[in-house]
């Protein structure tokens, strides 16, 4: 006759655990959550203006107050340059697609070029007669400049000769903000406090705009998308897609932000594979301190991230790697994501982290091989033996060793631990075993074990032989987590049952009858507290469904 088998046992876990209130990171939240924010300080005023160099290390510039700062992402974002030369608060700021160059606008309506290097101004351009809000760099051109200021007047600037092309009408209130085609170095669209946001094409005559849409509210920002056809306005608390190819047609306006959408820019999934690979996306910024990405293929937001002051501005490298917000306390968040050449060439949070005894190792044998050796050449690194089965040391290789490829890893089997409780579960002790986890502080243990006791059908029998001072353990426990949700669907039920099998006992003692009290009192609060919840449901919910007909 064959041994009977003894079936395996494992710790009791309550069945109902409480589920997590936030909903699970998605993939597109960890990409963006993987930039480590760094403040930068004590710029004096608010940052109206964040742009990023076309070229490598891209660079980026903030407009704060009557400077302009240039910031190097690769390197701390330390500050490289200051340019001081203005004579009133900087609004914008944009560099020429070389990296060379920076213009840069400011209050007194005056826009002025300068060689980033040097910091030296190259031309000054004189014609705004009101503050001058925006410049504007076209994509590939290097002698031309777009502006627009509280004059209502756009100008398309000759930059060598420092004259106005072009005036161009057409805007009846402040222009506040443009963009330039991606497409097209002649064509360009400027967004102005008068609602609308007009295009431009410099190779028409007249000086009338090409197409004209209405926001609706005064326009803060306007962005060309990377396709060209498609461009973002923000205004009021809303951000706007216009189809252009379609004749200036609404695509869809998203009203995620709480208060006036202050800048917007296009960002850039950076990864390499997977199905959000190399995908555009909108970066928008609100007075409400929050930032929000929007995912305009799928027409819905997919990250948002709150911030502890207003925000003014936003920017987004074209590495994919670094992205700055401005606030209108004067500080700026810089975010910067590791990439692989971080990891090869030492990025500053690698090399802030101490390497181990593999890395350094392989660290100098990289150094021999690459490098001279006292002068001596480059040293060849070093072969590696491999260790087989016929090598001695092969069968005293320690823990650390790591399996090659082609190896089977064999694992011990954990023992399983077993607590008080499950220990006497486990020898059919049910009542020691629910008095044991009643003063435990753990009360999940306690669930866990009264669950099982009711699958086994045994928790009223143990219930009804509790002697006095265990029964109070039991009301004790039953006061402090019958409320509680998860725990609730169970509790409750047995709080009821002990009542009515023990009531003569808790009428006998004192004891039991103060553990009484506390439980109704508990109870008492709890509906109180459920009462001001649905009437603070039936506040909202009016307004909730007025926001969603919006």
């Amino acid at each position: 006759m064959a041994e009977p088998q003894i079936s395996k046992t494992y710790p009791v876990k309550p069945k109902h655990k409480p589920k997590p209130r936030t909903p699970k990171q998605t993939a597109e939240s960890k990409y963006w959550s993987s930039f480590k924010t760094k403040q930068i300080p004590d710029l004096i005023s608010s940052i109206t203006s964040l742009t990023f160099s076309p070229t490598t290390p891209h660079s980026f510039a903030a407009a704060h107050s009557a400077s302009l700062t240039l910031y190097n992402p690769q390197n701390k974002f330390s500050p490289t340059a200051t340019i001081s030369s203005f004579r009133d608060v900087v609004s914008s700021a944009s560099f020429r697609c070389d990296g060379l160059l920076i213009a840069a606008s400011d209050l007194s309506g005056l826009v002025q070029v300068f060689d980033v290097k040097t910091r030296t101004p190259l031309r000054k351009l004189r014609s705004h007669t009101r503050p001058a809000r925006f410049v504007k760099y076209p994509v590939a051109d290097k002698l031309h400049l777009v502006s627009g200021g509280d004059d209502a007047i756009v100008k398309y600037w000759d930059v060598s000769g420092e004259t106005p092309i072009r005036d161009l009408l057409g805007h009846k209130d402040y222009v506040r903000c443009g963009d330039c085609s991606p497409v097209s170095a002649d064509m360009f669209i400027t967004g102005s406090y008068d609602h609308t946001v007009k295009l431009w094409d410099v190779r028409v005559k007249d000086s009338g705009s090409v197409m004209e849409v209405n926001h609706g509210k005064p326009v803060e920002d306007v962005i060309f998308l990377p396709s060209g056809g498609l461009i973002a306005t923000a205004g009021g608390d809303s951000v706007k897609i216009w189809d252009l190819m379609g004749g200036g047609k609404m695509v869809y306006s998203m009203e995620s932000h709480n208060k006036t959408v202050t800048s917007i820019c296009v960002g850039k999934l950076g990864k390499d594979v997977g199905e959000e690979a190399q995908q555009y996306r909108i970066l928008s910024v609100a007075l409400d301190g929050y930032m929000k990405v929007f995912d305009y293929a799928k027409m819905k937001v997919t990250h948002s991230m709150r911030f502890p002051a207003p925000l003014m501005s936003v920017g987004f490298s074209p590495d994919c790697l670094t992205s700055v917000i401005g606030t209108s306390n004067g500080t700026i968040y810089a975010g910067r994501r590791k990439n692989k050449e971080d990891f090869e060439g030492g990025s500053d949070e690698e090399l802030e982290r101490p390497l181990s005894k593999y890395e350094r190792r392989q660290k100098k044998l990289k150094a021999l091989s690459s490098g001279d050796a006292g002068g001596l050449g480059p040293v060849e690194e070093p072969q590696v033996r491999v260790l087989k089965p016929t090598n001695f040391r092969y069968f005293h290789r320690g823990q650390g060793e790591k399996p090659s490829e082609g190896e089977y890893l064999v694992m011990r089997p954990r023992k399983v631990k077993l607590g008080e409780h499950d220990k006497l579960l486990k020898k059919f002790r049910h009542k020691e075993a629910l008095v044991s986890v009643l003063g435990s502080k753990n009360p999940e243990n306690a669930v866990a074990v009264m669950e099982e006791l009711v699958a086994r059908k045994k928790l009223l029998k143990c219930v009804s032989n509790l002697d006095t001072e265990e029964l109070g353990l039991l009301l004790m426990f039953l006061q402090k987590h019958s409320t509680v949700p998860s725990y609730s669907g169970l509790l409750m039920g047995l709080t009821k049952k002990v009542l009515e099998m023990r009531a003569e006992d808790v009428r006998a003692s004192d004891d039991l009858k103060g553990h009484i009290r506390n439980l109704k009192r508990s109870v008492e609060e709890e509906i109180r507290i459920q009462q001001s919840l649905q009437e603070i449901q039936g506040i909202i919910s009016p307004l909730l469904r007025i926001t969603g007909r919006r």
